[in-house]
């Protein structure tokens, strides 16, 4: 194998490829990347057995192969090369990595040895706009579980509507959900929950506003999702997902709508003082205003007032600070709406007018109540 290729093109694939490398020591090949040529372009795959990337650069092909080289090291090194460009040639077993100033060899390892990312695509699903994607997946993936105790909340469900797909994530004590619009689906009736972990690292593959598409392997149970010459592969998590129907209120005693940049630097003042008194922050609703309040009896308290307009009697509800934090600074939209029955039922934040999003918080029992 012989290749010359710009440095930059590879430095930038490998930002996001090393996403993928295994951290864990549970098999040694999963510590490198693999390289192998394709016409006129090289492909890097990388995998941790849980989600695997393949990217493709443009590069001129001398001679054809490939191989594996490890990830840290081949990172560390291309992306402290400061020459145009560099050839790659394997001798035997040896890789050599030259530019006009420099040379380095590695020792590689069999390309055999390598798992394959997926057998094939499988069928066409949707296609992601890839300008409306960080607002719609961002407002429902931090509320996924990070604990793999219980599967199914680690992921979020995906079911196929009409016009795209409903999304919920949940870790049992807030859930968000979103009906999610694309620009082309197909219709028939599907359901399935993808591990939380590839929606992140798919928001951090989207570099444009170009297309996604996403893949479903139903053989391989996986998801593939594609943008331009990046691949990201995910396998489905096989669970049951929680009926979060039956925990969200249908009907509403009180609704205040407000500004929620406001209501963010108010909970951010307060979170300061809530640390001392289990993460607690706690809203008082009136006609007029929101106030956000916390307490510490050995540190102090504090107390923000935040505009809005109230519908319904004046009432009181405390949630984690964290939770709320979390909430207002994954939503785009200004204008939101806060619905709630009494202090010690689920709290619903929405967007207000779009019936699309809505996030439940369930309350903290404070004393008193």
């Amino acid at each position: 194998m012989k290749i010359i290729l710009l440095t930059q093109n590879l430095q930038q694939k490998l930002t996001f490829l090393n996403k993928a490398i295994s951290t864990k020591n549970q098999l040694p090949i999963l510590l490198n990347i693999l390289i192998e040529t394709q016409k006129d372009t090289i492909k890097l795959s990388a995998t941790d057995l849980e989600i695997g990337i393949e990217v493709v650069c443009p590069a001129k092909i001398e001679e054809e192969g490939k191989t594996t080289v490890p990830a840290r090291l081949f990172t560390e090194l291309i992306t402290s090369l400061t020459d145009d460009s560099l050839t790659m040639n394997l001798m035997d077993s040896k890789l050599e990595i030259s530019t006009k100033r420099t040379k380095s060899v590695f020792q590689t390892t069999s390309s055999d040895e390598f798992p394959r990312l997926y057998e094939s695509k499988g069928e066409k699903l949707a296609v992601l706009s890839g300008k409306d994607i960080k607002n719609e997946i961002s407002s429902v993936v931090f509320s996924a579980s990070q604990e793999s105790t219980r599967p199914a909340l680690s992921g979020i469900l995906v079911r196929k509507e009409s016009q795209g797909f409903l999304l919920v994530a949940t870790d049992g004590y807030r859930l968000s959900l979103r009906h999610y619009k694309v620009t082309e689906s197909r219709a028939e009736n599907a359901s399935f929950i993808i591990p939380a972990r590839v929606f992140r690292e798919l928001l951090s593959m989207k570099k444009n506003d170009s297309d996604i598409v996403m893949f479903i392997s139903k053989e391989q149970n996986q998801v593939l999702f594609e943008q331009g010459d990046t691949l990201l592969v995910g396998r489905l998590i096989e669970a049951e997902f929680p009926n979060f129907e039956k925990i969200i209120p249908s009907d509403f005693s009180v609704s205040v709508s407000f500004d929620r940049e406001e209501l963010l630097k108010a909970v951010k003042i307060c979170s300061v003082f809530a640390r001392d008194s289990a993460n607690i922050i706690k809203l008082s609703l009136s006609k007029e205003t929101i106030t956000v309040s916390s307490g510490s009896s050995s540190i102090g308290e504090n107390m923000v007032r935040v505009d809005a307009k109230l519908t319904g009697e004046e009432n009181e509800i405390a949630f984690n600070a964290r939770y709320l934090l979390d909430v207002l600074g994954n939503i785009d939209e200004r204008d939101l709406v806060f619905d709630m029955i009494g202090p010690l039922n689920p709290g619903v934040f929405k967007i207000k007018n779009d019936e699309s999003f809505l996030h439940l918080i369930m309350p903290i029992r404070v004393q008193g109540e």
